[in-house]
């Protein structure tokens, strides 16, 4: 009992101050993967395991029993629904239609952009000030809804830029997210539901709840390390990607203010209607463009490359959205 005593004051300041251990994870991903481009290969295979367990301690904390109740709250969960399934794939056809002549740039930005954040956009949308929790009770929906779409989305964005040179090999895409998703999140529900009777079941989901942070410093830090190298190597990809990401970023909250006041919504669900707009699932759906043909090698870079611009663009927005959406 004295060790967890210890801990929680611990836990509790890396939660207070997570948004610069993100971004100082970045810069010693970057720092590491510039100085030792070698260990990249060595680096990338320690993703998946971490990110698995990332996902684990994530589902632990998303309230799937609640997941009628979210529904139930109709306007939010209509508006949070249409920003992320609606809106958010009209704004990304004409922007992913700027590098539609090369697969791999094709098929990397749809994939993140296209996916909801299911993880740190509670983090940012709560240092705003927005209504982070009606979020999290509402990430079974968003996890599950674009597990179920994303696929058709690709399919039809994508059209025969997807076939080119080899086309989507959908049996790893399937295996990884097998592996990332639904074996993380089946095993969260069935601890969840074993903690009340198994103290081992308790005791394992409350030291996943507190190792939340520093496994998704270890991720970040994992896949810039690990990816950087070729971030770097193709600044010609980074150069036609970034502006791409910068529009999304710049359009969605505003989309996510004005989807709220249609539905109604006080200013709280605003922020997170825009935060949800604007925060991407790219760490999960990295391990899926690492499952895509070489070919298509270029996805990656574009995942990793979305990666490092939002989460500056987080540190920015927790500070100015809240100002401009009243």
């Amino acid at each position: 009992m004295e060790g967890a005593g210890d801990q929680a004051p611990v836990v509790a300041w890396m939660e207070h101050h997570q948004v610069v251990l993100y971004l100082g994870a970045l810069v010693t991903g970057a720092v590491l993967g510039l100085a030792a481009p070698a260990a990249g290969s060595l680096l990338e295979t320690a993703i998946s395991p971490v990110l698995a367990a990332l996902l684990y301690a994530t589902f632990l904390g998303v309230p799937f029993h609640r997941l009628r109740a979210a529904f139930a709250d109709a306007r939010f969960m209509a508006a949070l629904l249409a920003v992320n399934f609606l809106v958010v794939p009209a704004v990304v056809l004409p922007l992913s239609r700027l590098v539609a002549d090369e697969s791999g740039l094709l098929v990397g930005t749809l994939l993140v952009l296209l996916a909801p954040c299911v993880d740190y956009v509670m983090v940012f949308t709560r240092l705003a000030g927005g209504a982070w929790s009606r979020i999290l009770v509402a990430s079974p929906a968003l996890m599950l809804i674009q597990a179920l779409v994303l696929p058709l989305w690709l399919a039809l964005a994508a059209g025969s830029s997807g076939a080119q040179g080899g086309g989507i090999s959908w049996r790893p895409f399937a295996q990884a997210f097998v592996v990332m998703i639904a074996l993380p999140m089946g095993l969260s529900i069935l601890t969840r539901n074993a903690a009340p009777r198994l103290r081992s079941a308790d005791r394992l989901a409350s030291a996943a709840t507190a190792l939340m942070v520093p496994l998704m410093i270890a991720t970040l830090l994992l896949v810039v390390a690990s990816q950087v190298p070729h971030v770097a190597s193709r600044p010609d990809v980074v150069a036609r990607v970034v502006p791409l990401f910068v529009a999304f970023a710049l359009v969605m909250p505003a989309v996510g203010d004005v989807a709220g006041r249609m539905a109604h919504q006080g200013r709280q669900e605003r922020l997170a209607l825009a935060f949800s707009g604007t925060t991407r699932n790219s760490l999960v759906v990295l391990p899926l463009a690492l499952a895509l043909p070489d070919s298509m090698g270029m996805a990656p870079i574009v995942v990793v490359t979305q990666t490092l611009v939002e989460l500056v663009v987080m540190a920015i927005g927790v500070r100015l959205l809240p100002r401009l959406i009243r």
